[in-house]
């Protein structure tokens, strides 16, 4: 820093940002050139006798040049007023001539870290909150930049707290900081709390989210979930769970993201994870207030998620039954009316009307008990008990094959829930091997977690065994998984036999490969819908909807063609995949577009000429 003051408009000979180098860096070049464009007049020729008027696309590459040199350093601080600069006024010929147009897309404004250079930019890009002449690129890029600043300054805020924390380490002291953060700020003393504890997570065990929410990478609703779930684990473990998220925390969903961070944490401390959700456990609750319309509410916590999922599934059950009754309403009014009645014994299926008057009073009005009188189940009759107790009936649980065989500790996964911690896993497996209806996949992953072959399991012929060895000993315990033969599905991992606990009968399993970069088109349909398998391994691929902020999951979702079936599209994994309702018509929208790739990366573009990509699923490894 100069250790003078410098005037506030320097003129042209006493401003050294301005003079000129030489020889010059580009982007001292531009620097010089938007300076000399904003006079009137040239420069006299006599005055800068080597100077070479620049063609058309030497400017280009000039401008292209200081913008990675902007991104290098993050902010300039010279006060160099050139392209992408905050207060510039340059426009791009044959690009855009908005004030907003260093936000168009790849452009330095749209890529600048969160910084009070791009809050300035940000702001000067629109007057009084007027975007006239501002492209929806453009509007996006400038939407985006207040994100990332609004997660810069939460940043700074954090570290101003955590610093305040560090000045006042005596017990007797730290127990008031909350008070003067709480007094300050106007919040509460738990908020306050909650304050200091994300800043001082963030400050010694999560440096790769500190800066991620500083560059405004992750919001910070994201950088809270992230130091949330990483609370009970020690530096070094802390920062080995943030390294499994970090590449892709800023494009996760809030939930996509608790999914992904909870895994880490099983993974990086396993024993840890266990432990915190068997403490969580004792303190199982049923919690109820008034909502603030005036109904009230009722929730469970710290329940015990293969019940929980039973639960679910018979909320699903009845409320079925209710709107095949005819009771109106749509699904979750039927959902909620069900987990009433289930708590409650009652049955809301509306009467039927009589004619006999057997039975009523003669005027059509059935006189029978309400849970009986619309025939059927009741809540508590055998439908109901057709789902096993404190198991669901129908749900998929994903289970490393070292975990469920007791050879390592890595997290599972369990539809409608999330992950699972690995003791929790390999009871949930116990308990479906005991069940003879269950039925088994098995799932080769690459190094990233990414689906590239699948088998289902079938008993073994008689036959087979004797030609394919003895295998394991009879009735052995645990799970095993051994090789049945080198042949296989052609491009697959060949088959193999998996023995379950109990001692039943062994599977075969061949495993096809899933790779659609040439694709053989072995699974492809004749016709418009999918065959089962293809269905079944789309929804390997993809276990959700593949839009990028979507979560259904893809077993509720369509076999959408991404080239539409009438245009020659044809029904096969290499074009098509799930896709929820919605996203099924936004996809079909004339000013929407989806690509899917030959590795099955779905790139969806929006109006604004934006594009964003899905990758497929990341199952535990």
């Amino acid at each position: 820093m100069s250790p003078e003051p410098v005037p506030a408009d320097p003129g042209w000979d006493d401003d050294p940002a301005w003079s000129r180098p030489d020889p010059m860096t580009p982007e001292q070049r531009e620097a010089w050139l938007d300076r000399v464009c904003e006079h009137d007049e040239p420069p006299e020729p006599e005055e800068y006798e080597d100077y070479e008027p620049l063609t058309p696309e030497e400017l280009a590459e000039v401008r292209h040049a200081a913008a990675d040199d902007l991104l290098a350093v993050k902010a300039a601080t010279t006060g160099r007023r050139g392209p992408g600069q905050p207060g510039s006024a340059r426009t791009f010929p044959g690009e855009s001539s908005s004030p907003a147009a260093g936000f168009g897309p790849g452009m330095p404004m749209d890529v600048l870290p969160g910084c009070a250079q791009l809050a300035v930019a940000a702001d000067a890009a629109a007057e009084d909150d007027r975007f006239d002449g501002i492209s929806e690129a453009e509007l996006i890029g400038v939407m985006c930049a207040w994100d990332r600043i609004e997660a810069h300054a939460a940043a700074r805020k954090l570290a101003v707290v955590a610093e305040l924390a560090r000045r006042n380490p005596k017990p007797e002291d730290a127990e008031f900081t909350a008070d003067q953060v709480a007094y300050a700020l106007g919040e509460s003393r738990a908020r306050a709390d909650e304050l200091l504890g994300t800043a001082g997570h963030l400050d010694t065990h999560l440096p790769g989210t500190k800066a991620a929410l500083r560059d405004g990478i992750v919001s910070l609703g994201k950088a809270r979930l992230i130091a949330g779930a990483t609370g009970l684990l020690d530096p070094d473990e802390a920062r080995a769970a943030e390294d499994e998220v970090l590449d892709r925390a800023g494009r996760l969903t809030p939930g996509g993201l608790r999914a992904e961070i909870a895994r880490a944490v099983m993974k990086a401390a396993p024993e840890k994870a266990k432990e915190r959700r068997e403490t969580a456990a004792k303190f199982a609750r049923v919690e109820r207030w008034a909502e603030d319309s005036g109904n009230a509410a009722l929730m469970g916590r710290e329940l015990p998620p293969d019940e929980v999922l039973a639960v679910d599934q018979r909320i699903c059950w009845w409320a079925g039954e209710l709107r095949q009754a005819g009771l109106e309403g749509g699904m979750d009014e039927l959902r909620a009316r069900a987990y009433l009645d289930l708590l409650l014994n009652k049955d809301s299926r509306p009467r039927r009307e009589s004619t006999t008057g057997a039975g009523g009073d003669g005027a059509g009005h059935d006189d029978s008990s309400s849970s009986s009188n619309a025939g059927g189940p009741s809540p508590a009759g055998p439908g109901a008990a057709a789902i096993p107790a404190g198991f669901a009936g129908r749900v998929t649980l994903t289970v490393p094959l070292g975990t469920a065989a007791g050879l390592a500790d890595r997290p599972g996964e369990l539809s409608g829930h999330g992950p699972v911690d690995p003791w929790l896993a390999r009871d949930l497996t116990a308990t479906a091997a005991a069940n003879p209806k269950t039925t088994w996949c098995v799932t080769v992953t690459d190094e990233h977690g990414h689906a590239v072959g699948h088998g289902c399991a079938r008993p073994e012929p008689r036959s087979r065994r004797t030609r394919a060895g003895p295998g394991p000993p009879p009735g052995g315990d645990g799970f095993s998984f051994t090789s049945a033969s080198p042949d296989g599905p052609p491009g697959g991992y060949g088959t193999w036999r998996l023995r379950t606990p109990g001692g039943g009968r062994d599977l075969i399993v061949a495993i096809d490969t899933l790779d659609t970069q040439d694709c053989d088109h072995r699974f492809e349909s004749r016709g418009h819908d999918p065959g089962v398998r293809l269905r079944h391994l789309s929804q390997i691929r993809h276990a959700t909807c593949t839009s990028p902020i979507c979560r259904r999951p893809a077993a509720q979702a369509d076999f959408e063609h991404n080239i539409p079936y009438e245009a020659g599209g044809k029904t096969c994994l290499c074009n098509g995949g799930p896709k929820c309702r919605h996203d099924h018509r936004l996809k079909q929208h004339p000013k929407w577009t989806v690509d899917q790739l030959p590795d099955g990366t779905f790139r969806w573009t929006t109006p604004a000429g934006r594009t964003y990509d899905t990758e497929r699923t990341r199952y535990p490894i």
